[in-house]
């Protein structure tokens, strides 16, 4: 098996490469913001290990996760996977943006003023299971830091957490359309119960575990879950 992280340019977002191994389809996760964008990164691993994309997986739809999805289409004639709550940011991502955050200067200078969506989007409610270039991905909605932020459990052995699950910290609720209430039920209700070997993908950081986040991660106890919003 391949699991690779090209690392984006701007805000250290992981794109996530699977593929079964060399010679194979593969898949991506959230390629980010780099200058002209990540393809080319990605590109490097696909080519390193004679890879043929077959689709994008999107875990919610900040632009910092959102950003190279056409330009990957756009090469590789892919399917882009996302929640049906987030599928409008694709080309629309101001609208989950404060005002006064960092991307909206960042898109002024880099001379950026429109997106399109990729060719061919599918969309992924909860509970939705598909195989992707010999991975089985189990889609889990899990809201609150956006709408449509989506978690998926691969071969019972990874989760792709999004900005839903970092190593000791959680996905920030205070962008637009977040929800500090959503998030909490996300926790309890999607996050706890699944199992301590899951080794957790995020979308920053590094890597962790379910086990080492139920023990140490404060947002996950019961003193944040149970607080007042």
């Amino acid at each position: 098996m391949i699991l690779e992280v090209v690392q984006a340019q701007y805000f250290g977002t992981n794109c996530w490469i699977f593929a079964s191994g060399e010679n194979s389809e593969c898949f991506i996760v959230d390629p980010g913001i780099a200058v002209p964008d990540l393809v080319g990164q990605i590109g490097d691993v696909i080519a390193r290990h004679n890879l043929k994309p077959i689709a994008t997986i999107v875990t919610h739809g900040h632009l910092d996760h959102t950003f190279s999805v056409h330009a990957f289409d756009e090469k590789y004639g892919v399917a882009t996977y996302i929640h049906p709550k987030d599928r409008e940011f694709l080309a629309n991502p101001l609208g989950l943006l404060n005002a006064n955050g960092p991307i909206a200067p960042l898109l002024h200078e880099m001379g950026i003023t429109s997106f399109d969506e990729p060719t061919d989007v599918r969309e992924l409610l909860d509970g939705t299971s598909i195989e992707i270039a010999g991975f089985t991905l189990k889609a889990r909605h899990a809201p609150g830091h956006t709408p449509g932020s989506t978690v998926f459990v691969v071969n019972d052995q990874y989760l792709i957490s999004g900005d839903v699950l970092f190593r000791n910290s959680i996905g920030n609720t205070t962008s637009r359309l977040g929800s500090n209430e959503s998030m909490k039920k996300t926790l309890r209700n999607v996050i706890l119960p699944l199992n301590d070997d899951l080794i957790v993908l995020p979308g920053h950081g590094p890597e962790t575990t379910i086990g080492r986040e139920r023990k140490n991660n404060d947002y996950l106890q019961d003193r944040y879950l149970r607080s007042a919003d």
